[in-house]
């Protein structure tokens, strides 16, 4: 089925900051900032066990299960099984080594198989306490986790996860099924697959002001040929485009320090919030569905449903494409 006929609006809430990515949120502060984001109408909310080892499941479903199952959308992800068991080793993660360091000490099964993709799916909905998962995304076979291997993982997934979810789709016990990955070969690779057939892909970090070029040339096209959507991840390039330090999960490097100043001139300049600009841009393409950045303070919740409907004049796009800031190929917002 379409993501657009299922999701409830452009804006959903992204969990992975919830899992104590980057530093130790308090409970309290975690809750509040679900409950932000349910009383600010968001109705679509994304997780996975990755986030700190089953901790933002846990935490989302605190405040979820205490709503009317049918009155919002949820997604989490299958590749990780948490187990019971206390992680003794330094967890390889590739290039994103550190990200979860202060969430839950359990071990991770990174495994993509069918039974392991069962295994994520019963243990995802026990740490949520809900009844049901609406999309299912098959998580991180890519380049970023595996290097070299990531062919074999994304074979194993195929012959797994994949064949998994289509029976769970057809049989009506999810909505959709798709990848969530940060590289957009994989999805390539599975656009291209006669079967099995996914609904639509979550991807991360990839369809962002400062990261777009590359899914303009191949996935996108091909997502559009097929009628295939998207639901944009980490539209502010892990925070850098939001106040924040870090991009692409790590300390920023000095050339995309300096292309965050030309655009934070150009937002300064047009009266506008640079939080406007980038979720806007994400969601100009034609296959976005939706958009899901992370939080977890309430006010960024607040500033997040404000930038979705903030006026950007047609001249500031006219400028970021004059700038030479955007692809020449990049859709921009009422055909600017």
């Amino acid at each position: 089925m379409s993501l657009k006929k299922i999701l409830p609006g452009r804006l959903g809430f992204g969990t992975a900051p919830l899992g104590n990515m980057f530093r130790a949120v308090p409970d309290e502060e975690a809750q509040a900032t679900v409950e932000a984001a349910w009383d600010q109408g968001i109705r679509y909310y994304d997780t996975a066990p990755f986030y700190g080892a089953g901790l933002a499941e846990q935490r989302l479903g605190q405040v979820l299960s205490t709503k009317p199952r049918d009155s919002y959308v949820l997604s989490t992800k299958v590749g990780r099984v948490i187990l019971d068991e206390v992680e003794t080793d330094v967890p390889d993660f590739g290039e994103k080594g550190g990200l979860f360091e202060h969430g839950n000490p359990n071990k991770v099964l990174h495994e993509w198989t069918a039974d392991a993709t069962e295994r994520s799916i019963e243990g995802s909905l026990r740490r949520m306490g809900v009844d049901r998962f609406d999309i299912l995304w098959v998580h991180d076979i890519a380049q970023d986790f595996h290097g070299d291997a990531w062919v074999q993982k994304f074979e194993e997934a195929r012959t797994g996860a994949f064949r998994v979810l289509s029976r769970l789709r057809d049989e009506g016990v999810i909505k959709a099924w798709g990848l969530g990955v940060n590289k957009t070969e994989p999805i390539e690779m599975t656009l291209a697959l006669d079967e099995p057939k996914p609904d639509g892909f979550l991807l991360a970090g990839r369809y962002t002001l400062l990261d777009h070029a590359h899914a303009l040339q191949r996935l996108l096209p091909m997502a559009q040929e097929r009628d295939v959507d998207m639901v944009v991840g980490g539209p502010y390039s892990s925070g850098i485009l939001a106040g924040g330090t870090h991009f692409e999960y790590q300390q920023a490097p000095p050339e995309i320090i300096e292309k965050v100043k030309r655009l934070k001139a150009l937002v300064d300049k047009h009266g506008i919030s640079i939080k406007a600009a980038a979720l806007q841009f994400s969601l100009a393409h034609p296959v976005a569905a939706a958009v899901i950045p992370g939080a977890t303070r309430p006010s960024h919740v607040a500033e997040d449903v404000a930038a979705l409907h903030e006026t950007v004049p047609a001249a500031f796009w006219h400028d970021l494409r004059a700038a030479g800031l955007v692809s020449p190929a990049a859709p921009l917002p009422n055909g600017a």
